[in-house]
């Protein structure tokens, strides 16, 4: 029984319309059909495939519908989890309507595998990364420097 898609994960938000608008503006995803849950809260997806519930942090009976996360879970930012990634096309496009609109990434590649990733932060805190898979030159579009997988430190592991 093998899992074979990410259907969605949910962030307790602050302010679910900044979180909401964030998703849409910035990496084009679309407000889709909600059923009518207790909470206040939003279904966001690409392609009509959902992706993202947004819920409202800080609403009464919280443990009755929040049941992964702590109480301080949209306080203390991303909890365990680190990023959450996707996979995009136009590398390009995309980070120059990041630089459009204001928002800042940090942009990474691994050339040996023809990855480019950009990382971006959505208004709760969570690293979004967005994968560009096939990517061998960014030389010619990329006017901000990429960090290199290959020449960072290696870490050793602990036991």
């Amino acid at each position: 029984m093998p899992v074979t898609d990410l259907n969605h994960y949910l962030l307790r938000a602050n302010d679910i319309e900044e979180t909401k608008d964030f998703y849409v503006r910035v990496l084009g995803f679309e407000v889709m059909p909600r059923p009518d849950f207790p909470f206040p809260g939003y279904w966001l997806g690409i392609g009509g495939k959902i992706q993202v519930h947004v819920a409202l942090h800080g609403v009464e009976q919280a443990g009755l519908y929040y049941i992964g996360s702590p109480p301080q879970a949209a306080t203390d930012n991303s909890g365990v989890i680190d990023h959450i990634a996707f996979v995009a096309d136009d590398p390009r496009g995309m980070a120059m309507h990041l630089k459009r609109i204001g928002v800042s990434f940090r942009p990474r590649y691994l050339p040996e595998s023809q990855l480019y990733q950009l990382f971006v932060k959505d208004p709760n805190g969570l690293m979004i990364e967005l994968n560009f898979f096939g990517v061998s030159d960014i030389s010619e579009w990329s006017d901000q420097a990429a960090e290199n997988y290959s020449a960072m430190p290696r870490a050793e592991a602990t036991t």
